[in-house]
Formats: structure tokens, C-alpha cells, sequence
């Protein structure tokens, strides 16, 4: 795998108005390769991944992404430079149908022209959403909604994907399902940024893991080091 370095994340600070939500915090994501972000609900995870997406300005702090500095930018123009993130529930247009929800995935200007190209990759990848193409997707299980979440930030032909909690609320074979076809995707060059409450299948899936606690990354390192008990102690601050 590559060493080059696609996103650093150096001692960012967040801020929602006086709370203080990120402290000091720093990561690095190498290209072609899977990095889960582990942590308790509030210990800052999603603050991190929609601060690097543009959803969320630092108050202190730097992101680079392929050489670039790209904190304070608008998120229209971090997924033109190929981040594109699956939020946390899903967040699908629910009064659009499926194929609807996927083509506003290709909205940017270089999108357009391989939409076709993307569909067919897409509905190789998860088949069932051929299927329902014209079906409304709030009519959509709960795992096929997160199929088409996963598929709609493809569609923008992303070099990163950042997915958030991607696993919750659904059925343990559907969990293990969108993983292997995560990783199916990744073994094509995709790199992937994995936040998640589930340790086991966390580092299962990474290549190189961190966990967060009340907004400050705690522990990290590659999942051959970390013993599961050694990141419990860390995930509860144990």
C-alpha cells in the first residue's frame, strides 16, 4: 500500500458556540488504505468528519488533504476535490426515488459526464438498488437506505469516503455485507475513513485505528496493536 499521505487532520479545535468540542486533535489517513475513528456517542467523531467535509469551521488548527489546506472551505468545494462523506442516519431524500436519490450524487460538473459509468459500477456493486430504482426511498429498509447513502457519495467519484456510523441501527448480516463491499472498494484504490461505535468490527475492518474520548483522540495505532481490552479502557476513559 501507498505511504503518501491523503489527509492530515494537525491539533484541530472545534467549537459549537462556547462548548468546546474538539481538543487538539490530529490523524492521518494514508491513500488507499481503511482508517476507523472509534468512539462513544459525544466523544467527537462526527464533529471531526463534518469539520474535514466543510460542514464545520475550526477555531484553531490545520486539514490538508492531497497537499492541500482545506479547513474553512465551503463543503461544495471539499467534494470537488474528491471527499465525499455518508452522514450519520443515512439522510436519504425521502420523497425522491432511488435512482433520483442517486443522480443527485452526481451534481458536480465532472460528475455528470460519467453518471452513466457510476450508475453501472453502483448497481454492480448493490445489485438491489436497480431493482428499486423507481421506488420512493423512505420506502426503503433500513439497509437499503444506508446502500443507497453509500452509493449516493460514490457517485461523485471520490478519492476519500468518510462514513458515519454507517452500521447503526441495522441487522448484524447487513452490517457484515456493506463492510465486505466496502472493503471490495477500497481494494480498487478508494480511501476510507470509518467512524464507528462497534470496536470489534472496527478494527477488524482498519488498516489503522483511533479512539476518541469526550473530544480528544486518546489511542492509536495499527489494530495488531491494540488489544480489544486495551481500547475499551480507552473508549470508557477506564
Amino acid at each position: 500500500m501507498s505511504d503518501e499521505i491523503a489527509l492530515k487532520v494537525d491539533t484541530l479545535d472545534v467549537h459549537y458556540k462556547d462548548f468546546k468540542a474538539l481538543w487538539h486533535d490530529s490523524l492521518v489517513v494514508r491513500a488507499g488504505k481503511i482508517v476507523s475513528v472509534i468512539g462513544a456517542n459525544g466523544s467527537g467523531k462526527s464533529t471531526m468528519l463534518n469539520t474535514v467535509a466543510g460542514l464545520l469551521r475550526p477555531s484553531r488548527g490545520t486539514i490538508t488533504y492531497s497537499g492541500q489546506r482545506i479547513e474553512g472551505r465551503h463543503a461544495y468545494d471539499v467534494l470537488a476535490l474528491g471527499i465525499s462523506l455518508v452522514p450519520e442516519g443515512r439522510r436519504v431524500f425521502a420523497r425522491l426515488t432511488v435512482y433520483e436519490n442517486l443522480v443527485m450524487g452526481s451534481f458536480l460538473p465532472k460528475s455528470r459526464g460519467r453518471k452513466e459509468e457510476a450508475l453501472g459500477k453502483l448497481y454492480e456493486l448493490f445489485p438491489i438498488l436497480k431493482t428499486r430504482g423507481n421506488q420512493m426511498a423512505n420506502s426503503l429498509s433500513g439497509g437499503e437506505q444506508q446502500m443507497l447513502a453509500i452509493s449516493r457519495a460514490l457517485m461523485s467519484g471520490p478519492r476519500l469516503l468518510m462514513c458515519d456510523e454507517i452500521s447503526l441501527g441495522l441487522a448484524p448480516l447487513i452490517i457484515k455485507d456493506i463492510y465486505r463491499r466496502l472493503t471490495q472498494i477500497n481494494k480498487e484504490g478508494l480511501t476510507i475513513v470509518l467512524v464507528e461505535q462497534d470496536i470489534r468490527r472496527s478494527l477488524k475492518a482498519a488498516g489503522y485505528a483511533y479512539v476518541m474520548l469526550e473530544g480528544k483522540v486518546v489511542l492509536e495505532g495499527e489494530p495488531s496493536s491494540l488489544s480489544e481490552e486495551r481500547v475499551k479502557k480507552a473508549y470508557f476513559g477506564i
